[in-house]
């Protein structure tokens, strides 16, 4: 059985869319006007979406000045891995009582599948609630986060968790790994940058979770492994960052997460990008200008 503790940054072990294509921009407030306009981001958006092949939906959020921005901000996007954030919030919020965490999950070779990062060591011993969520967030490991929906009522139990935290938009509907085919025009495992934006405010920056499981979340997000060439390409060093990626076919490259400035100010910032080859390559690059786009939006 693993311990919890070993589950850490640092310790693991290493054709173009038209401008004007349903674009749906909301405007900056005037506390972000002397950054950079609104329609000058669209437009850098929207060359970046020609240069890349893609599709690129943005929602950005400033907690201090109350700035915000999107772009394509309603259209839906393939989800992918992003969900295991709020299933290990829901695990928090509703199960978290009477040694939950705690309690010893077994498993076999038989739940294996691709992305059991870390489970596929565990096998023998079985893994702690605790370290599942970790392994969830941190490696975002795909048998960890199925074990998880199958003590908390599969998909529609996570769908009815996010209806109850205001979420009317994102649609769950699979585990892995059918949660990844990403097909462009399904709406099944899709939400949009407004709707997993607020979300994830709800979850870390509000009142959804108790302050103590709050910040526990928040810890396991902060120590994503996977992301170093998404948003921690993005933005200074100095920034904290607690997010969830997600990646899938046609191209999906997602993030999500909620990232401190130096200074301490809180944004929310979302980008999700897809292509319509299904064989098309993530696109971490795209990800990370986006970001600095939209960072530079609302900052």
């Amino acid at each position: 059985m693993p311990d919890d503790s070993l589950i850490t940054r640092r310790q693991a072990i290493g054709g173009g869319l038209a401008a004007t294509a349903g674009v749906a921009t909301l405007a900056i407030s005037r506390a972000a006007a002397g950054q950079l306009a609104p329609g000058s981001v669209d437009s850098c958006l929207a060359r970046l979406e020609h240069r890349h092949g893609a599709r690129v939906g943005v929602y950005a959020v400033n907690h201090h000045s109350g700035a915000r921005f999107g772009y394509r901000a309603s259209e839906r996007f393939a989800f992918c891995s992003v969900y295991k954030a709020p299933l290990v919030a829901r695990v928090l919020r509703d199960f978290n009582r009477d040694g939950f965490l705690d309690r010893l999950i077994h498993y076999d070779h038989h739940d294996l599948i691709e992305g059991d990062f870390v489970t596929k060591l565990y096998v023998d011993t079985g893994m702690t609630v605790r370290s599942l969520c970790a392994a969830a967030l941190a490696n975002s490991d795909n048998v960890a986060a199925n074990l998880l929906l199958r003590l908390t009522g599969g998909p529609a139990g996570l769908q009815h968790f996010l209806r109850s935290i205001g979420d009317r938009v994102t649609l769950v509907e699979h585990n892995e790994p059918s949660v990844n085919t990403a097909v462009p025009g399904q709406r099944r495992d899709t939400t949009t940058p407004q709707a997993i934006a607020e979300d994830f405010t709800r979850l870390l920056l509000g009142d959804t979770l108790p302050a103590f499981d709050r910040q526990q979340l928040r810890l396991w997000m902060q120590d994503d492994m996977v992301n170093t060439t998404r948003f921690r390409a993005a933005v200074p060093a100095s920034w904290q960052i607690a997010d969830k990626t997600g990646t899938g076919s046609y191209g999906t490259a997602n993030d999500v997460g909620v990232l401190w400035s130096s200074r301490g100010t809180p944004l929310t910032v979302a980008v999700l990008t897809t292509k319509s080859e299904r064989q098309a390559d993530p696109d971490a690059a795209l990800v990370a200008a986006a970001t600095r786009l939209a960072v530079k939006a609302v900052s």
